[in-house]
């Protein structure tokens, strides 16, 4: 009997890995059927996130409208993009568009001129985002409203014109990329927290306002999004309690994961997607039941004076 159940656990083990296998496999065929001839815009699709997304929606057959402040950049994806599309498989050639969302005045020029080119947008995912760091009292409020611009205005006026097309097509789905501080903000982040809150509460009141339209609204906060070879380090439970958490917040996930969680986002026409470690999931349910504890934590690492390391 304890032969036969040695000689069984590898062939259980082969079994489960054989069936988890065919589900990713079929998740992905599944997710990639789910974008197949959409028209799909992305907004700064240069960024590190962008063009993973740029990547995922390109192989899922999408009609990609990619949108960035640099052209030359532009044109280094449109070509990598391109040049890894499988002959075997339907692809569509990107379609390019300079848009800067900080320069909010021609948002209603590259609206028009997307709707011009395909007629439709099935599938808008607001990407860009601008970070900046520093004591509240030494950030100019120029610089506050230029990250506002940026992160909060830019998106929503693009939304807002690409929306009446959705609504009478009674179809259309808009991504939200945005920010665990959207939730919670952490010091030295203020602008840039309080543009994600704002991004936040907008998208929530218009996704019930669009349901009856069929338009579905998704938000996918990450923590920070690191660079392709930045890595985290090891938590210490020996350093303060404070430090811990911020390095386990800070170095946030990989674009590649984050592309990845947009495209099941859009197949599963999910409403609200947090991509992060377990640290900052609790963070965010600590900053709601325990606001005290949240607040002596993160007032802690203000009084080390602790040296805020730059996103990735």
């Amino acid at each position: 009997m304890g032969v036969m159940a040695v000689l069984m656990l590898p062939l259980l083990l082969l079994g489960i890995s054989g069936l988890l296998f065919i589900y990713q496999e079929l998740s992905r065929l599944w997710s990639k059927s789910a974008v197949q001839n959409k028209v799909v815009v992305i907004t700064d699709a240069i960024s590190g996130l962008g063009k993973e997304c740029a990547r995922v929606f390109h192989t899922g057959g999408a009609r990609l409208v990619l949108c960035g402040k640099n052209w030359e950049r532009l044109e280094n994806l449109y070509d990598a993009l391109i040049s890894v599309a499988d002959p075997s498989k339907q692809t569509f050639t990107p379609k390019l568009v300079l848009l800067d969302l900080s320069d909010i005045s021609c948002v209603p020029d590259v609206a028009k001129e997307v709707l011009d080119c395909y007629g439709c947008v099935d599938i808008l995912i607001n990407n860009a985002s601008v970070k900046v760091k520093g004591p509240a009292h030494k950030i100019s409020l120029e610089l506050d409203k230029k990250i506002m611009d940026a992160n909060y205005f830019g998106p929503i006026t693009l939304t807002k014109a690409l929306l009446p097309n959705m609504i009478s097509r009674r179809t259309g789905q808009i991504v939200l990329v945005n920010n665990i501080q959207g939730k919670f903000g952490i010091p030295f982040r203020t602008a840039y927290a309080a543009s994600k809150h704002a991004a936040l509460g907008f998208f929530d009141c218009l996704r019930a306002e669009v349901e009856e339209y069929d338009v579905v609204i998704s938000t996918v906060s990450p923590t920070f999004i690191r660079s392709y070879h930045v890595y985290p380090e090891q938590g210490n439970w020996e350093a303060s309690i404070w430090k811990f958490f911020f390095r386990k917040l800070t170095y946030g996930v990989h674009p590649v994961e984050v592309a990845e969680e947009v495209m099941r986002t859009v197949r599963r026409k999910k409403q609200e997607v947090f991509v992060a470690n377990p640290i900052p999931k609790a963070a965010v349910y600590v900053r709601t039941f325990f606001p005290e504890f949240f607040f002596a934590v993160v007032a802690c690492g203000v009084k080390e004076k602790l040296n805020v390391p730059e996103e990735g």
